[in-house]
């Protein structure tokens, strides 16, 4: 099988590369540029696709002895992932730019292009597991599950792939801890074997959204109120605020009773942020809106585990889907649900698909 291996200079798409072309399929490693000014060196463990992840994808292909390009993807990529961030936050709602790039640059625009140039399948280091069982008519189908290392699992943020990428994608790590593709990675010889790891939004490396929101939108003074209406406080962009923050707030007065306060509303058509008790943030019904299936969109009420964050607890609830929208209705509270999150079900180990958050609410249960 002719495969594209996604390599980003780490160690996890070295590894996996590797692991593919031991499993004797035909590899070409692809680096993806994703910066259009892109920096030479990281600054640090976070963000990635520098000129030097780019040196070290290629040193890991010299080493494997595999063709190695690099594509430019950085329109896409502004287009698709920091542009649909930013008017995200521009709608107080809170994105997960990580499932957006997977579906629409990883698992679309690389994918597609992949399989234009006649290549079968792409193969990325994501710690997820790809398991076939018999699809009811003779032949077999793929299923995205869990990762065995439950640390690293990163399932939550390919819940967006469909049955048809699913179909052409090999996760090669999905059965293996971390410290094992670590010591790996030394016996290959790659250099990447000990490089850190990049974490949070790739595109901000210094960590700071609220300062890359501002600079990305602009100051927007506006008031800080609780439910009331009451004003207690000032920002400087309701963007910059995501339901369930408690730090930063900066408010005038406390709480009549001392409690902490947490944004529990960002209202962006008033340019207000709303905040409250804890007891204001209590959710257990959700609905979510561009709805994705990882198989067969479910018939009827189906009970599901519903994580709402990477890496993230899951939670036993209730889901049932009606076009591209999800209901979800957990059988017990939880806090700090925001509209832009992604909301992903599973079954066991296997995730049956995912959705974006559009509102989450309380509702009360008639007592039997």
């Amino acid at each position: 099988m002719r495969v594209v291996a996604a390599m980003s200079g780490g160690v996890d798409s070295a590894v996996a590369a590797a692991r593919m072309l031991d499993a004797g399929h035909d590899v070409v490693g692809v680096h993806l540029a994703l910066s259009q000014s892109a920096a030479t060196l990281r600054e640090s463990a976070r963000g990635c696709c520098t000129i030097e992840d780019a040196g070290d994808a290629r040193r890991v292909a010299d080493v494997l002895g595999i063709p190695f390009y690099v594509w430019d993807m950085a329109e896409r990529f502004k287009r698709d992932v920091i542009e649909d961030f930013t008017s995200e936050y521009a709608r107080g709602r809170t994105p997960n730019p990580c499932l957006r790039c997977n579906e629409k640059i990883k698992f679309a625009a690389l994918l597609d292009k992949a399989v234009a140039l006649g290549f079968d399948a792409v193969a990325t280091g994501h710690y997820a597991r790809i398991v076939e069982v018999p699809d009811g008519a003779g032949g077999m189908r793929r299923e995205l599950h869990r990762a065995v290392d439950a640390a690293k699992d990163q399932s939550y943020v390919l819940g967006v792939l469909d049955e048809v990428q699913l179909a052409r994608a090999f996760f090669p790590l999905g059965d293996t801890t971390k410290p094992r593709i670590r010591e790996e990675a030394a016996e290959r010889g790659f250099y990447v074997a000990n490089k850190p790891d990049s974490h949070d939004v790739c595109f901000i490396p210094d960590g700071d959204t609220r300062a890359w929101l501002g600079r990305a939108l602009g100051k927007e003074p506006g008031d800080i109120v609780d439910a009331d209406g009451s004003v207690l406080g000032r920002h400087t962009g309701a963007f910059a605020y995501t339901v369930g923050q408690r730090k930063g707030l900066r408010l005038s007065r406390p709480a009549p009773h001392g409690e902490p306060r947490y944004v529990v509303e960002v209202r962006p058509e008033r340019n207000q942020v709303v905040v409250g008790t804890a007891d204001l943030l209590g959710i257990n019904a959700i609905t979510g809106d561009h709805a994705r299936w990882c198989g067969p969109a479910p018939d009827g009420l189906i009970r599901v585990g519903v994580q709402l964050r990477a890496h993230g607890e899951e939670f036993p609830a209730t889901a049932w889907a009606h076009g591209d929208r999800v209901e979800v209705r957990l059988d017990e509270r939880t806090r700090g649900v925001a509209p832009g999150q992604s909301v992903v079900l599973y079954e066991g180990t296997r995730v049956v698909g995912s959705a974006t958050i559009a509102a989450s609410r309380l509702e009360r249960v008639e007592a039997h």
